[in-house]
């Protein structure tokens, strides 16, 4: 499939990851509030962006996108040790990596967070988001967790 290590996939992932914690909101709805236009800016220009701190990049695109704050708040509904917002983005970046080609990869990331995937991943109860990279992506292409 894709490019292993897409460094601009990464980052926009946890990004979105940051903006959704920080927010209350699903990653669904931080993809939608920001939009695709706003997703392939962020990802064409993510080695700029990575070189300021991500609370400043999430802080600058929270407001230019009028984002709200939501009451999605799977970080305070964990019960065990929250996970990185940096892993969760990797484990977005592997799956779109793994289910989409490189020319649809920004197709590749707007499908999977608007699917049932999305709230598998964000789940911090379950161990799903630690599973290996190649059992996720075949749940996905399966469209349920196997």
């Amino acid at each position: 499939m894709g490019t292993k290590n897409n460094n601009a996939l990464f980052f926009t992932c946890s990004l979105i990851e940051y903006i959704g914690r920080s927010m209350k909101r699903t990653r669904c709805e931080v993809t939608d509030i920001l939009g695709r236009e706003r997703i392939k800016r962020i990802y064409d220009y993510a080695d700029v962006f990575h070189c300021e701190p991500i609370e400043k990049t999430a802080a600058e695109f929270i407001e230019e996108s009028e984002l709200e704050e939501g009451d999605f708040d799977n970080v305070g509904s964990c019960r065990y040790m929250v996970p990185e917002y940096w892993d969760i983005g990797e484990v977005y970046e592997r799956l779109i990596e793994d289910a989409y080609e490189d020319e649809n990869i920004l197709d590749g990331l707007w499908n999977v967070y608007h699917s049932w995937i999305d709230a598998k991943i964000s789940d911090y109860n379950t161990d799903f988001y630690f599973q290996p990279r190649d059992y996720i992506a075949e749940c996905y292409k399966e469209g349920v967790v196997l």
